[in-house]
């Protein structure tokens, strides 16, 4: 790409926001150019607006610490100033559904973190890997929100990176039950350990809406397109029934996953196809994709987060513990990096892949 797109970061003061800004440092496509974040925190320079909220082990970088933050909520001014944005704003869903619409309405594509749009029939909800189709439907968008180039382009939740994958590499062999319990790390509540000292030697049975999202957003992942309304119709199998458990680790969501098939495949080929399965990302060679999507762990104590989470710089997918079961037909641990595959690694290989598909150019 011979000049960098011009990237604004809305919620650039979150923790999602930081990881953004850090795995965008320097990125061989985009820019960040635009920080956006809540009236107390605009006019200020970036490093002063995050002061000791600076959440991640690897240091503010420097090309952004003297970026004067702009209000997020105006957006006529914060979208004159750039290409593209990703979103990572901290509001109600009413309201993140709104603002992300308006930077839309002025010609600014969106890539959002967040849940509001999920279920916005027209909106693509994609793992660049498992449904790069559904970003067709963004042309169906368009027409509703009388744009040319401005659309919304969401990720899905961060929970169901550690199985969906899997599931997905599995599809020949017809899944069509599935119990998945998730152990999620603190990072997913946006916290840290000094934020939140209750949560170390604890767990916590219960995270908010978590399990409703774990049980269906697979299925509008693995869904078609309906063109004559130009909507994503939702899979109906397999069906999903899941716990989730917020544990004390600080990055890594682990999913504990039981599967039943409707045709019978030996280990030896639910592990050939978990290697050898790959996207769009992957035939793209595009700057953030790992070259190897879904990693098969032999040994009995993997994956683990400590040893793991990193795993294809925390884009890839740690698969282990392949085994027959007595009452469902397999089960098998997955591990996935919630804040980088899970949250703004996710975005970015979706700006990257709408990018190179040619729906995000410069204005």
């Amino acid at each position: 790409m011979e000049e960098k797109l011009k990237v604004g970061i809305l919620g650039g003061t979150g923790m999602v926001g930081q990881r953004f800004i850090s795995l965008l440092e320097n990125h061989p496509w985009f820019e960040v150019t635009t920080i956006a974040a809540s009236p107390r925190s605009a006019g200020k320079r970036y490093e002063d607006a995050v002061g000791s909220r600076w959440k991640l082990e690897t240091p503010m970088p420097e090309a952004v610490k003297d970026i004067i933050v702009m209000n997020v909520n105006e957006v006529e001014k914060v979208a004159a100033e750039v290409d593209f944005v990703f979103s990572a704003v901290d509001m109600t869903k009413e309201e993140i559904r709104a603002i992300e619409d308006a930077y839309a309405k002025t010609e600014t594509p969106v890539v959002s973190n967040n849940s509001a749009h999920r279920w916005t029939p027209d909106v693509p909800m994609v793992v660049p890997e498992i449904n790069p189709e559904h970003m067709e439907v963004i042309e169906y968008q368009k027409k509703r929100l009388g744009t040319t180039r401005g659309f919304v382009a969401v990720k899905p939740n961060c929970s169901i990176q550690a199985y969906s994958p899997a599931l997905t590499a599995w599809k020949e062999f017809e899944p069509y039950e599935v119990v998945a319990t998730t152990y999620q790390a603190i990072s997913g509540a946006g916290k840290t350990f000094k934020d939140w000292p209750e949560m170390v030697e604890n767990i916590i049975p219960y995270i908010g809406g978590e399990e409703e999202k774990s049980e269906k957003e697979p299925l509008r992942l693995w869904g078609e397109i309906d063109r004559e309304k130009g909507v994503i119709v939702p899979a109906q199998e397999p069906k999903i029934t899941c716990q989730c458990v917020r544990v004390p680790v600080l990055n890594g969501h682990t999913a504990a996953v039981f599967v039943k098939f409707r045709k019978n495949p030996t280990k030896e080929q639910l592990v050939e196809a978990l290697v050898n399965f790959k996207g769009e990302p992957q035939e793209l060679n595009l700057p953030s994709a790992p070259k190897q999507y879904i990693q098969y762990l032999e040994e009995d104590d993997r994956p683990q987060v400590k040893l793991d989470v990193d795993y294809e710089n925390g884009m890839g997918v740690s698969i282990g513990r392949l085994r027959e079961d007595t009452i469902y037909d397999w089960k098998f641990i997955g591990l996935a990096h919630n804040t980088v595959r899970g949250a703004a690694g996710g975005a970015v290989l979706c700006a990257e892949l709408l990018t190179a598909k040619g729906y995000i150019q410069k204005k």
